[in-house]
């Protein structure tokens, strides 16, 4: 693993090694979507992963999916990421806030406004979501008109400027796993006729102009994005012509000079190679399901410049400690990742804490 202890430089940042902290949602916020009060000390604690991506955070009331997800585009949400960011600093790490509309994953009675959600098309995903009410199924959303598609890239662009305005060290724009940008690219979620939807080309425009929107508020070295080629998320299938479709996304994408790009990798090496070639920048690969010992595989080969981490991190405050030394992992309580409250979230254990206890015994 000698390569992933090898600093390296992504846009702005100094980063100490290959690791990153993956996004990952935590409904801890309010239900105005300000960050909670514990959020500050739950991302402090896992600075040492160098760069965090923070979890999926709302650029607008439409955006919204689930229960206590945080916002970032009101005044007290900036201020509630603020005191984040600062904490972040303090503890010598970097944070980009994930910009995430959920676009069709949504149900009126999870947001503030409790209207219909909205869509590329007014195809429902066929699952269900977690509401207030127990589980139910996801209604069918209303297609966005050109002039409200307009409106929801200038939101995104708003948000990326709370972000700065609130600390971050940039933003990720959420691609990715089901939600709205990815919903434009899929093959069987965006039915459109218009210049948004049909073609490899039109079905990839929606993510374009929401990428050029945020670099020019905010940056392009301050400015990632997430794609999850083959993600069965969400209901979303990307069709025969998926490989071809993200390869164009990602050629125009690399053109935009964004400081990385973030690939939820399923298996199509192949397609990853392809994207590798043409993506210059950083490029951030995370594998689901890997082996711990595998963890710089792809850092090693040449494949990705970092590799973000999930539930491992979100297990392990200290984790690039643990794995410097081959200590044994906490594992993640399954019951309280969404739960609310300290337990499962700022309570485990660091490996000072662990040895401290094993010797009390």
């Amino acid at each position: 693993m000698s390569k992933l202890w090898t600093k390296t430089k992504i846009g702005k940042m100094e980063l100490p090694h290959r690791l990153a902290m993956a996004p990952m949602t935590r409904s801890r916020a309010e239900e105005d979507g300000t960050p909670g009060e514990l959020s500050s000390l739950y991302y402090a604690q896992r600075a040492s992963m160098g760069l965090i991506i923070s979890e999926g955070t709302q650029p607008s009331d439409d955006g919204q999916g689930f229960l206590n997800s945080p916002g970032i585009y009101t005044e007290k949400h900036i201020e509630g990421w603020n005191k984040i960011t600062n904490a972040v600093h303090k503890a010598d790490g970097y944070i980009f806030i994930q910009l995430m509309h959920v676009g069709r994953m949504s149900h009126p009675d999870n947001t503030p406004h409790h209207r219909q959600a909205v869509a590329p098309s007014a195809i429902a995903p066929g699952v269900e979501l977690f509401t207030a009410k127990g589980m139910q199924d996801i209604p069918v959303p209303r297609e966005l008109t050109k002039e409200e598609i307009q409106t929801t890239i200038a939101d995104f662009r708003k948000a990326a400027a709370a972000a700065i305005k609130a600390g971050a060290d940039g933003v990720e724009i959420h691609g990715a796993n089901g939600y709205l940008i990815n919903q434009f690219l899929g093959e069987n979620s965006n039915t459109r006729t218009d210049e948004y939807g049909g073609s490899i080309e039109n079905r990839s425009r929606f993510a374009i102009e929401v990428a050029k929107a945020i670099i020019e508020e905010i940056g392009a070295e301050r400015t990632g994005f997430r794609i999850s080629p083959g993600t069965p998320l969400g209901g979303i299938q990307d069709g025969e012509q998926g490989s071809e479709l993200y390869l164009h996304l990602v050629k125009e994408l690399a053109q935009l000079d964004l400081a990385y790009l973030h690939i939820m990798h399923l298996g199509n090496e192949k397609l990853l190679q392809d994207i590798r070639t043409s993506w210059t920048n950083a490029l951030l690969v995370n594998r689901a399901g890997r082996a711990i010992d595998d963890i710089s595989v792809d850092i090693d080969s040449g494949t990705a410049d970092l590799v973000p981490v999930g539930a491992w991190s979100l297990a392990n405050p200290d984790f690039v400690d643990r794995l410097k030394v081959g200590f044994p992992l906490n594992e993640v309580d399954r019951n309280t990742v969404y739960s609310g409250g300290s337990k499962g979230y700022t309570d485990y254990p660091t490996m000072d804490e662990v040895k401290a206890q094993k010797s009390i015994k």
